[in-house]
């Protein structure tokens, strides 16, 4: 249960931050354009490519036991750099969504454009696959349970985005939301870099 809750809680913090992506499925929730697929294309996506990161990092650690220690210190210096990103723009509070942006797309378009924006983004490589798989060698014997947290979060976040997306216009289309957003975002991921360096 604690790896679980534990790749949940780096699952979600990740894929909340601000971009691109995350902005399309918003963009389409709040326009109730082809929500379901765009939400199912994205979490398998990242299903698949933590999946990927996992496997591989937890097999690399089990054959080569020194390389843990430099994986989790590779994380956490990483996650200190995404969290100080995230305060940075939390403190700069331009960001804002405008979902009135483009026209009516059709549904080839808007999962092509859903692709690209996923697997054509080199970040996505960087945090779903290196730093959850570097940070899942800390439950070497619960990696399963660490990537369907993580898994499980992608789910959650992009399917909540998507369907509950009119529900936030209000909140998403000021530049306030998205500073406490990203701080947020910042604080987490400080926190969990901070756990990676008392382990090591």
């Amino acid at each position: 249960m604690i790896a679980l809750m534990a790749g949940f809680g780096l699952g979600l913090s990740l894929i909340m931050a601000i971009g691109a992506q995350n902005a399309f499925v918003l963009r389409k929730g709040l326009r109730r354009e082809h929500v379901l697929p765009i939400c199912l294309v994205c979490s398998i996506s990242d299903m698949a490519l933590i999946i990927m990161g996992v496997v591989g990092f937890s097999t690399a650690a089990a054959h080569i036991e020194w390389l843990a220690k430099p994986m989790a210190f590779f994380g956490g210096v990483f996650l200190l750099c995404y969290g100080a990103k995230s305060l940075w723009s939390a403190f700069r509070g331009k960001e804002q969504l405008d979902p009135s942006a483009n026209g009516q797309a059709s549904l080839a378009a808007s999962l092509s454009t859903c692709l690209a924006l996923t697997w054509l983004n080199p970040h996505v490589y960087l945090d779903t696959m290196v730093l959850i798989g570097s940070v899942s060698t800390q439950y070497r014997d619960h990696t399963i349970a660490f990537a369907a947290g993580a898994s499980a979060a992608s789910f959650v976040f992009f399917f909540a985005i998507g369907f509950g997306a009119r529900l936030l216009r209000p909140v998403f289309a000021s530049p306030t939301a998205w500073r406490v957003f990203e701080t947020v975002i910042g604080l987490t991921m400080w926190a969990i870099a901070a756990r990676l360096f008392l382990v090591m």
